[in-house]
């Protein structure tokens, strides 16, 4: 895992300067500790960093070249199956044209052979694995710049004025002089929604994120063409026409001998190597499937809290003990959290307002403390149905199709008359009554979400509120709009009847590349961690959506297969318990320790004068959060991290 940055001088006779992109470099010092390297030559320049994972001689260097001097090559990332494709290349007739000897045994070498033997995109089809990459070609004279198929690693990229800049962060980027920090207030309306901003945008007008499963090439003029090399789309509409026909033994034992494979290959590392552990059903699996092929105990992580609803350490402790991981746990206080959220302006470097961020930075930091690679249990809630939302989702709309408009006003009403403390309180005393499938935290919140939604007029406006915060954004940011995303535009339509499939998809291209991996990459990235994600492994995604729905979803339970494989290492007893979040208590920490943080942050005189926020609806919020009528931390945490980002930003 490495930072990478460089870029393009598109004026013609305008060498690049090797102390700017050397500088570049160095604002992501933290992905890539162990090494660095910087090549120029006429108008380009790159710079890589570089942590060492594989190959940890100086073969392994980079900026790296191909044998046949045609190209130069930065890479962030791991590529699984590395070794097949060197046999591939060795058994071809041409190897000593392109490969006069092997240097080292990097994936990164590998990478280089295979795009001069293969072309750039037939070499990106090969690979089985999570990348950013930044490719010259000497010859024709373009850079390519792209990213692994799921969204796993980032990459930025902006042109302004004469340059064309690119970097594995933000922070990169602006340490060029000809970069211009104008916030776009389509992403912080998008920010405001999400608590996350969607590629392809970022919080700087002009500044994108490659997509996903795409590669740009950019001319020496600057011109930038972008492909697609895989789509998500295409492989669920083939999974869909060709579905397996097994039965469920043969379905569990088809999934299980992918995840072992996948988890296999991941587990490859020169240098000390674990996993997060948080005790459900996805880490869960990823642990089991680790030990079950180490001939060590596996080393395995997590972290603990006081606050009552917010431990999963003594469900990660079970498990851990089941299958005989090295596990290592460690309780934090609610100072030791709330001292991490200074840092996250800089640690995430655009606004992001996920507060999960908290708990995962503090499971990072814990892990690296023992070891350099980490593996975690990302994905499954996409790819096998485990979000609540996408049984709420439906259960609603058939309960609500058959009400009035007006009566549904009604029950809103009703439910807007006590308070989320209130309801939660109630919950407290009828908890055994409460289906588990809802899960039994926050009700009081979820009740006034469900509120609010009383009104939709299909099953799409639930889902879009349901992953929503702020309903109607723009009219909060001056200025805003909201830019089309996977959840409005058509390029990312995807026919199907089954909305819950529909749910599945847009999360897979939305909340999980942009929210999920994003928060997981530069928290542990932020410490010199590498994280992998084995239920990404392509080839898994591609098998989960060639499944019948009933194989994920059954009896109103998601993740059903998936459980099936865990089951075969954990006992049922151990694992099956309410879904929590990996969450803190925000709410009360508003109310209590971080008021005075907050409410600096949120000052009305404050806002009016930056400009970007309408400061009435957010001080209503504010006054309703304190005094306990509603519970508001979601939108107002969007509204702070964009706030603490703003000032980190006028700072550096």
């Amino acid at each position: 895992m490495c930072g990478i940055t460089g870029f393009l001088n598109l004026v013609d006779g305008m060498a690049a300067d090797p102390g700017v992109v050397r500088s570049m470099a160095d604002r992501i010092f933290h992905r890539g500790p162990d090494d660095s390297g910087v090549w120029t030559e006429g108008p380009v320049a790159l710079a890589h960093r570089r942590l060492s994972i594989l190959d940890l001689s100086p073969a392994g260097h980079q900026p790296m070249h191909s044998s046949c001097g045609r190209f130069v090559i930065l890479f962030n990332g791991e590529i699984y199956n590395h070794r097949d494709i060197r046999k591939q290349i060795e058994s071809d007739q041409y190897f000593p044209l392109y490969v006069k000897t092997w240097r080292g045994h990097s994936d990164t070498e590998v990478i280089l052979a295979a795009i001069a033997r293969w072309g750039f995109q037939a070499a990106l089809k090969l690979m089985v694995g999570m990348f950013a990459i930044a490719l010259w070609d000497r010859q024709e004279r373009a850079l390519y710049l792209a990213r692994d198929r799921m969204g796993e690693k980032p990459l930025y990229f902006c042109k302004f004025g004469s340059t064309l800049m690119f970097g594995s962060e933000l922070k990169a980027l602006r340490a060029h002089p000809d970069f211009r920090r104008e916030v776009d207030r389509g992403a912080l309306s998008l920010l405001m929604r999400h608590n996350y901003i969607p590629a392809p945008y970022s919080i700087y007008k002009n500044v994108q994120k490659v997509s996903p499963a795409c590669f740009l090439r950019i001319t020496a003029r600057g011109e930038v063409q972008t492909h697609a090399y895989w789509s998500l789309a295409d492989s669920v509409r083939s999974g869909q026409n060709n579905l397996f026909e097994g039965n469920d033994q043969e379905a569990i034992d088809a999934l299980e001998a992918r995840l072992l494979r996948s988890v296999r290959d991941q587990m490859e590392a020169d240098v000390p190597l674990g996993a997060f552990l948080s005790g459900g059903i996805d880490s869960s699996t990823v642990v089991a499937l680790m030990q079950a092929q180490s001939d060590r105990p596996v080393r395995s992580f997590s972290i603990g809290f006081f606050e009552e609803g917010f431990n999963e350490a003594e469900h990660a402790r079970r498990v851990a003990q089941h299958v005989g991981t090295d596990h290592t746990e460690f309780y934090v206080t609610s100072k030791q959290a709330q001292d991490v959220i200074p840092l996250l302006p800089s640690l995430y470097d655009e606004p992001f307002s996920d507060s999960s961020q908290i708990p995962t930075f503090l499971v990072s930091q814990l892990a690296r403390q023992h070891v350099m690679v980490s593996l975690s249990g990302d994905g499954g809630d996409e790819l096998f149905g485990g979000y609540n939302r996408y049984f709420v989702t439906g259960d609603l709309w058939r309960q609500m199709s058959r009400m009035p408009v007006g009566l549904r006003n009604s029950v809103a009403s009703l439910i807007r008359g006590l308070s989320p403390r209130g309801w939660n309180l109630l919950a407290s005393i009828l908890r055994p009554l409460l289906p588990s499938r809802y899960g039994h935290q926050n009700v009081g919140d979820k009740l006034h979400k469900l509120a609010g939604i009383l009104g939709s007029d299909g099953r799409e406006v639930i889902y879009r509120q349901l992953v929503s915060h702020w309903q109607d954004p723009s009219s909060l940011v001056l200025g805003g709009y909201e830019p089309p995303t996977a959840l409005t535009g058509e390029q990312h339509f995807l026919e199907t009847d089954n909305f819950v499939e529909r749910m599945m998809y847009l999360d897979s291209v939305s909340y999980l590349p942009d929210d999920i991996l994003v928060k997981v990459d530069r928290a542990a990235m932020g410490v010199s961690l590498e994280t992998r994600v084995p239920l990404l492994d392509h080839r898994v995604v591609e098998f989960a959506w060639s499944l019948p729905f009933h194989m994920k979803v059954r009896n109103g339970e998601g993740k059903w297969l998936l459980k099936q494989v865990l089951y075969r290492h954990v006992p049922k007893a151990i694992i099956e318990r309410p879904k929590m979040g990996f969450g803190v208590p925000i709410d009360h920490w508003l109310r209590g320790p971080l008021r005075d943080w907050a409410e600096n942050l949120l000052d009305p005189a404050r806002l009016r004068s930056e400009g970007f926020f309408d400061p009435a609806p957010i001080q209503e919020k504010w006054r309703q959060h304190l005094s306990g009528q509603q519970n508001w931390q979601y939108l107002l945490w969007d509204v702070l991290m964009f706030q603490a980002w703003l000032a980190e930003e006028s700072r550096v």
